[in-house]
């Protein structure tokens, strides 16, 4: 029998090559994925592990620290790194103040991405004449004084900057302008993900970062002899209430760990695609084996009839899948890994730079392609193997194995109508589940097997339906429609197959477009002003910024945000209060209130959202008490009740009142108006009066709107890249179904030509035939996809109010458009061999 199933496999080398490849792919995803991602994460462990070499004990303020206040506990000061450095156990400390610079390259664009781009203090020691081993200097000196500053080599090496040169650069608001005194080395993992790193003089660090005198971290490296732990101890003795120490273990632990998880998110998105497409495969390969095994009822019968076993049948059908399996497995496993090179290198070109380090290729990864690989196979033909096994030896002599009964598709049609109103029932019920989708995600997958369970019973009116379309292609579009739903169950599981990749594409497409208009809508209902002033990765800015635009004569209306952190009287945990200019917010936010207005807020009031205010029991003319950031009491008087939405909301009181508490003052953007409105001249002239500052972003509500759709798009493409697995899967499905179903009407075809069908006419009754499958996976799926696109935008609706439903059906139609792209393509190879049978030799066939 192993013999037997050997020859069977190879006898079907065509056949069983399609099966294959759908399951390679999926192998090679989950392959790739866990390469890649273990690749990702060794280099990064390994950056941080080299950027704490000389890191024993780090000190750091303590935010959770009960006496630190409202808000942030406060910076390390100078008297507690001197104290640190004089402990017998300590070799060195470095204290550290850093902070977000943005880097203007030659061309005046901000260079890295943002996040990215961070500057910090070059440490000499506490009698100020010793050097920072964190970062030897490989060209020039380190900087001295305000206006100079150091640049690691990677960023001088991709700007083309040098010693001697002037660079611009901004830190929290205004441009600088700072000469490169020197070029350096360092292990920063931030520098080696493609980040920047500007390294200024201490006391300009501190004042840009901190405050004079202060740091927000100090690390000690210990004296030989003492360890982390006796060195931690002998810290901990000497911090104050709102500040800890951590051994360079545990930092180097938790930066593991922290790593870990964001590629666990990574490497869960990606395997779930992974599984979409194994999904699909799953379809196929028992379709392939159905179909194998139903042209093979003689030969199986006849070993029956000579003497085996129904488990030496389901044995041999099994040892075929066992050996496809294998060999898909060991081929996606070697295509995951070109896969994850290619990533890699994707990434690099996109200037997402991830830290050097080999492809990292762990005895898990092996394992988990082998059993995928083979598993999936062995579990999709084993019902196949069974069915095999179930021929009787008397099939030997009939040509025709007995077909369905009518009793069995009832039985399916039952089973698949049940779990489809289940599935829809739990859909819909998921909407108000607060369990994070869990309910209506069971749903969605029951539902989906239960639309798979019914298409046979679909496949005919549906395929119905497409019959005057199909007259047009004649006396071949008709044969094309009888071919079609000839064998349901067959159809069904190939139009499945496209059916799963449409529905998730589909469905992340209605949902995505219906979040961008809800959040166009709550952009353009909730802010009036003609532009918003940030920084590039959203960081606090000084000031200076709002100060400058309030002095133009051509801005009719101005306003500074600020936020701090405040504690509710009787309370101990942070409320964060919202700063503006009283006076003309009105002007440019449009609220809702439900009672009272903006109206007097300069005068010490406030007004609140009425989810907080129902929260707290408060009400129009009640006395807020609270403990403002610097601890100094105060009270605020709710003048206003207003809705809120995604982007306003909590207690809002005027910068006059807050501004004085704050241990920073910083904004955390700007809002303004202008005589002219929206232009580009008025953008412009904004730009150049903040000096054409690489780091600030002015933007009027399209632009706001324009990197809100930039976002989705980016993100709903990489989907649609990561689906698009799932539909070459799907292909592979019809051009398998087509080509067995080729074999299997060899006769029938020959006897077409026979009787005067040219090979024209075969070719497209194979094309139309490829084509309503495709349409009718096509159909629903999209289908589906609307369905749960509504179902979770209803969920989303709960939160917010601007959502409605968005049905693109541009895309739809291109969607089915590119099911009917799929049908022809998938039926090219198919096509054509249907027309080079010879139809004496095909009539002569069994």
């Amino acid at each position: 029998m192993l013999r037997t199933a050997l020859r069977n496999v190879l006898a079907h080398k065509a056949r069983l090559l399609m099966t294959t490849l759908a399951v390679l792919l999926g192998v090679a995803f989950v392959s790739g994925t866990l390469v890649f991602t273990s690749t990702i994460s060794s280099a990064y462990q390994k950056s941080a592990e080299e950027g704490l070499t000389h890191v024993d004990v780090a000190i750091r303020p303590d935010n959770d620290a009960e006496a630190a206040g409202p808000g942030a506990a406060a910076d390390l000061g100078q008297e507690l790194l001197d104290q640190v450095a004089a402990l017998p156990g300590a070799d060195s400390a470095i204290g550290e103040a850093s902070g977000f610079a943005a880097l203007a390259g030659k061309d005046g664009k901000l260079v890295g991405g943002g996040f990215d781009s961070r500057g910090g203090n070059y440490f000499t020691g506490q009698n100020g004449s010793g050097e920072d081993t964190r970062y030897p200097m490989s060209e020039g000196r380190a900087p001295e004084r305000t206006g100079e500053i150091a640049l690691d080599a990677r960023t001088a090496e991709r700007t083309g900057y040098a010693v001697g040169d002037t660079v611009r650069i901004s830190v929290n608001g205004p441009v600088r302008e700072e000469t490169v005194t020197g070029i350096f080395t360092t292990d920063d993992g931030n520098v080696a993900a493609g980040g920047t790193l500007v390294l200024f003089d201490n006391a300009t660090a501190q004042s840009l970062y901190t405050a004079p005198g202060a740091y927000d971290q100090i690390t000690v490296e210990a004296a030989g002899g003492t360890s982390q732990q006796q060195l931690k101890d002998a810290i901990t003795a000497l911090l104050p209430a709102d500040a800890e120490a951590i051994t360079g273990q545990q930092l180097a632990d938790d930066q593991a760990e922290m790593i870990n998880s964001q590629m666990s998110a990574m490497r869960t998105g990606l395997l779930a695609f992974a599984g979409i497409a194994l999904f699909v495969g799953i379809f196929i390969i028992a379709n392939t084996f159905t179909m194998l095994v139903a042209q093979r009822t003689k030969e199986l019968a006849l070993l029956r009839a000579v003497g085996a076993s129904r488990r030496q049948v389901t044995r041999s059908v099994l040892i075929e899948a066992l050996f496809v399996g294998l060999v898909a497995a060991v081929s996606g496993l070697l295509a995951g890994v070109g896969i994850a090179a290619g990533l890699r290198g994707l990434m690099n070109a996109f200037e997402l730079t991830v830290p050097d380090g080999p492809l990292v290729i762990t005895a898990a990864t092996v394992i988990a392609s082998l059993v995928v690989g083979v598993g999936v196979t062995m579990l999709a033909a084993y019902l196949p193997a069974r069915r095999a096994a179930k021929i009787p030896p008397v099939a030997a002599m009939s040509s025709v194995h007995a077909a369905a009964t009518t009793r069995g598709l009832l039985v399916r049609n039952t089973i698949g109508s049940i779990l489809a109103a289940i599935g829809g029932v739990l859909v819909v019920a998921g909407i108000n589940q607060d369990d994070q989708g869990a309910t209506m995600g069971l749903g969605a997958a029951v539902l989906v097997v239960g639309v798979f369970v019914l298409t046979p019973l679909l496949s005919r009116p549906v395929i119905a339906a497409a019959s005057p379309l199909l007259r047009i292609g004649g006396i071949s579009g008709k044969l094309a429609r009888l071919n079609a739903v000839r064998n349901p169950r067959r159809t069904a599981a190939t139009a499945s197959a496209l059916m799963i990749g449409l529905t998730l594409i589909t469905g992340m497409t209605v949902i995505a477009g219906s979040v961008q208009k809800a959040i166009d809508k709550l952009a353009a209902e909730a802010i009036t002003a003609d532009y918003v002033v940030s920084t590039a990765n959203f960081s606090p800015m000084d000031p200076e910024i709002a100060g400058t635009l309030s002095e133009r004569s051509d801005v009719t209306a101005v306003s500074a945000l600020r936020a701090s952190p405040a504690y509710l009287a009787g309370t101990t945990k942070d409320e964060y209060l919202t700063g503006v200019d009283g006076d003309s917010i009105a002007d440019l936010i449009n609220l809702p209130f439900e009672e009272g207005s903006f109206d007097g807020l300069a005068d010490g009031n406030a007004v609140v959202d009425t989810t907080t205010a129902e929260k707290h029991g408060w009400a129009l003319g009640d006395t807020i008490g609270l403990t403002y950031a610097d601890n100094a009491t105060g009270e605020l008087t709710i003048s206003g009740l207003y809705e809120a939405n995604e982007m306003i909301r909590g207690i809002i009181l005027d910068n006059d009142t807050l501004t004085p508490h704050m241990q920073r003052v910083q904004d955390i953007q700007v809002m303004l108006s202008t005589t002219g409105g929206v232009s580009d001249a008025a953008k412009s002239a904004l730009e150049e009066a903040l000096g054409n500052n690489p780091a600030i972003l002015v933007q009027d509500q399209q632009d706001i709107s324009e990197d809100i759709a930039f976002i989705f798009t980016l993100m709903l493409n990489i989907l649609y890249g990561l689906l698009a697995m799932a539909v070459v899967v799907a292909i592979l499905g019809v051009i398998n179904t087509l080509a067995m179903s080729v074999f299997e009407r060899q006769q029938e075809i020959g006897m077409l030509r026979a009787i005067g069908l040219d090979r024209r006419g075969i070719k497209r009754m194979v094309r139309l035939e490829s084509v309503v499958i495709a349409l009718f996976g096509g159909v629903l799926g999209i289908g589906l996809g609307v369905f749960f696109g509504w179902a979770v935008g209803e969920m989303i609706r709960t939160g917010m109010d601007t959502y409605e439903l968005v049905l693109p059906w541009g895309r739809m139609a291109v969607f089915l458009g590119l099911a009917a792209l799929v049908g022809v393509l998938a039926a090219l190879w198919p096509a054509r061999r249907a027309a080079k049978l010879n139809m004496l030799m095909a009539i002569k066939s069994e």
